[in-house]
């Protein structure tokens, strides 16, 4: 609406002081005649901003002005809560409210602390989603948050690994786990919860739910979280690691590896040492295994042993060259002894 991003301008000129009309255009998410339209209106209604001309020149407030209008709306107040997270309130649409509720913050504080928590914003940034991966599309997640705002039952389509679901949740909660959204959600006795990217389709119902008496969000995704963790491993590995694959286990497997490398034995004659590593059932735990190259011998469970040297000979098969790597001993080039007809 006009009227907010009027304040929104306001305030913007309160805290920072002299703007241009193109750096007031970028903050607003408007064009520069947008702007000019708005001081034009400012100015009308008796705020004392005035323009400077020239290459340092721009719009600022009349010294010693300061606007009261400080109250933060509803949606402001909630998007304080996603402060550090800019990405994540404009996810929910909370973008705008987000920005205009911290110019009222900032507006209303003693001009020290103002400055104080604009050198905070300008020197710490929260990035919560993991490297080398996009972010996921997440186009219903406004419709998942206004049915856990307003306690209404959400119907969804949602993709399974073995097909698509249609389901009617009792949503109960929003979380942000390593920049992926989930919604834990009420499904007749139990609660689950479902990756939002996987929700195919969304309609918020008018029917309205009761909230489980007592439930916390965050208690029950602390709770889920652990038994997913110790569910996750089926038995362990003993491996024989290089020096080079001593180093690699925390940076293939995170905590479980670091863990792993603390506990290791001593190392043998060729600096290899033997580490026990917890892994997940054997599909998996062979990939991962293949993951550390020839950094790293299986010496058990006998079955994983077997598995992994099945995978490599269908590798040495599928990739076999009829030559040695170039430097080996034994090379052979096309054409020289060896080949073909030589």
């Amino acid at each position: 609406m006009r009227a907010d991003r009027l304040l929104s301008l306001l305030l913007l000129l309160q805290n920072r002081g002299r703007m241009t009309a193109s750096e007031l255009a970028a903050e607003l998410e408007v064009s520069v005649r947008t702007v000019y339209r708005d001081v034009e209106a400012l100015s009308a209604s008796g705020v004392p901003v005035y323009a400077d001309r020239g290459p340092a020149g721009g719009f600022s407030l009349l010294d010693g002005y300061r606007t009261r209008l400080t109250g933060l709306t509803g949606d402001e107040a909630d998007s304080l809560f996603l402060a550090g997270m800019p990405g994540t309130a404009a996810e929910l649409g909370l973008g705008a409210d987000l920005t205009t509720a911290q110019l009222k913050l900032r507006a209303a504080l003693p001009a020290e602390l103002g400055e104080r928590s604009r050198r905070i914003q300008e020197r710490f940034h929260l990035d919560a989603p993991g490297w080398f991966r996009d972010a996921e599309p997440v186009p219903h997640l406004a419709a998942a948050a206004e049915a856990v705002w307003e306690r209404r039952v959400l119907r969804v389509r949602y993709r399974r690994w073995r097909g698509e679901v249609r389901r009617e949740l009792w949503p109960l909660g929003l979380v942000l786990k390593a920049g992926i959204w989930y919604l834990v959600a009420q499904v007749q006795d139990s609660v689950r919860s479902y990756r939002v990217s996987r929700i195919l389709t969304a309609e918020v119902l008018e029917e309205v739910f009761e909230r489980p008496a007592g439930f916390d969000l965050a208690a029950h995704w602390a709770e889920s979280s652990r038994r997913l963790e110790s569910s996750r491993f089926a038995a362990e590995a003993e491996l024989l690691l290089s020096e080079r694959g001593v180093k690699l286990l925390p940076m293939q497997f995170g905590a479980v590896g670091a863990r792993a490398v603390a506990a290791a034995g001593p190392p043998d004659d060729r600096g290899r040492r033997r580490v026990v590593l917890p892994v997940e059932p054997l599909p998996v735990a062979v990939h991962d295994m293949l993951r550390l190259g020839t950094d790293a011998e299986v010496l058990g469970p006998p079955e994983l042993r077997s598995a992994v040297a099945r995978a490599v000979a269908e590798l040495a098969r599928r990739y076999g060259t009829p030559y040695a790597t170039p430097g080996d001993p034994d090379h052979d080039t096309p054409g020289g002894p060896g080949a073909d007809g030589a």
